[in-house]
């Protein structure tokens, strides 16, 4: 064997090890963001476990109230259902925006709920109600940091991948880009819910 294969030989296997280190760093940041989905996803059941108990509470009180009751329910079983899909897959583009979109409008109802029984004093002073609104807000506390948690492990995923030569390897294997949580999709979703009387 000649110099220049042994040269030629050492450079192939000092590439193949070089793809492998950047394969298998690409391979933790994408279990990295299924890990930080599981925490937001932990924080998400504790939310939809909390809302039956909230609307009962606030059905009793809010008989007339039927609408907006009828619309965290159906916002509560869409998020449920964007959340088991994104499950399926984390690093899901489509998955993980269809549940942020899901989550944003489940939000923007249970806002909305807590501001129509900002109206009804003896509501507000229920010690099951301020009970259950106080573990709400500490699940939304929650829920914030778990997204804020996923959204910089997609972003050290999605770095990782875009930079040359991990872009490469990326490419080749299949690694797409992942999609961060978003709260809110429009700007009319960022505006403040509206309670009339």
């Amino acid at each position: 064997m000649g110099t220049t294969t042994i040269i030629f030989l050492a450079i192939l296997v000092a590439l193949a090890v070089f793809a492998t280190v950047l394969y298998n760093r690409l391979v933790t940041l994408r279990n990295a963001i299924g890990n930080a989905f599981a925490q937001i996803d932990v924080q998400l059941k504790r939310r939809y476990d909390l809302i039956p108990n909230l609307l009962e509470t606030v059905r009793k009180y809010l008989q007339h109230e039927r609408e907006t009751l009828e619309a965290v329910t159906a916002a509560r079983s869409a998020a449920q259902t964007a959340a088991g899909v994104a499950r399926q897959n984390p690093a899901s583009a489509g998955a993980v925006s269809a549940l942020g979109t899901a989550e944003g409008l489940l939000g923007g109802v249970l806002g909305r709920l807590m501001a129509v029984t900002e109206a009804y004093p003896e509501l507000k002073a229920d010690q099951t109600m301020r009970e259950l609104a106080e573990e709400l807000t500490s699940t939304e506390n929650r829920v914030g940091f778990a997204r804020q948690s996923y959204n910089d492990t997609v972003l050290d995923y999605n770095n990782a991948a875009g930079q040359f030569p991990a872009n490469l390897v990326a490419r080749l294997f299949g690694f797409e880009p992942a999609a961060m949580l978003q709260s809110t999709q429009s700007v009319a979703e960022r505006q403040a819910p509206r309670v009339q009387f």
